[in-house]
């Protein structure tokens, strides 16, 4: 399926080449690489490859998104993956909400990865699990979960009740193959958020087989933690533990 719709200003994938360390920065459900272009501009300043690739179906029109499935969007990430593949010899990948399943997912099938850090990643939402049952085409939207006022997420103002079905799948592959996830990982919590309950990163942390896990909360951001106040501390921490990941490989 082509796309019908232009793409978003501020929408648009994004990459950075850098050094030899490749990141892989994913957005979440009906958002966009808006929410994560901050992470990507830090971590390429920091010197990495930065791929930011545009999930099928996002940034465009909410109508476009209902004709794309979860496959769709794990190919949005694969292409990434690859691209950063063909320039780095090592990879982190990150993402929120379902771009943190989405990491979640990469981690499962490809187990080279470095290290993941998801940030509210959903894998169990249960009022997403009722909402396939409603009859209606679109529902209010779920973006913009934001504790700071000066900030608006690019997001669908629309949720296609079509892109909820196929969520709810990809949630139920991911989160029954958790276990076979070994790498490194930093997860990171919202104590509030509106869209994915915080119980979700519990889950991550109890049922991921990785040797060295960590979780740090984040007391002053909802669901897009990425835009909000907690921003800084995302950044930092991340470059903290890639830096701790990467040495610990070279003792």
């Amino acid at each position: 399926m082509s796309e019908r719709y232009p793409v978003l200003e501020g929408a648009e994938p994004f990459y950075f080449e850098g050094n030899s360390i490749g990141i892989l920065v994913s957005h979440g459900f009906t958002g966009s690489t808006q929410s994560m272009r901050p992470l990507g501009e830090a971590y390429a300043k920091a010197g990495y490859t930065v791929c930011g690739p545009r999930l099928k179906g996002h940034g465009t029109h909410y109508e476009e998104m209902e004709g794309t499935t979860y496959e769709d969007w794990t190919a949005s990430v694969e292409e990434g993956y690859q691209w950063l593949k063909d320039r780095c010899s090592t990879i982190f990948v990150t993402g929120l909400s379902m771009g943190g399943t989405l990491t979640l997912y990469l981690a499962q099938k490809h187990p080279e990865i470095k290290a993941i850090i998801p940030i509210n990643a959903a894998v169990d939402i249960p009022t997403m699990a009722g909402a396939q049952q409603i009859q209606a085409r679109f529902l209010d939207a779920i973006g913009s979960d934001i504790k700071n006022p000066a900030v608006t997420e690019l997001a669908y103002d629309k949720t296609p009740v079509q892109s909820i079905k196929e969520i709810n799948k990809l949630m139920a592959l991911v989160r029954q193959n958790l276990h076979e996830i070994k790498c490194p990982a930093l997860v990171f919590v919202s104590t509030e958020d509106h869209v994915v309950p915080p119980d979700n990163s519990r889950l991550i942390m109890d049922e991921i087989s990785s040797e060295h896990k960590k979780m740090i909360v984040l007391e002053n951001s909802y669901h897009v933690a990425t835009l909000d106040h907690d921003q800084p501390i995302i950044i930092d921490q991340t470059l903290e533990f890639i830096e701790h990941v990467l040495n610990q490989t070279a003792v």
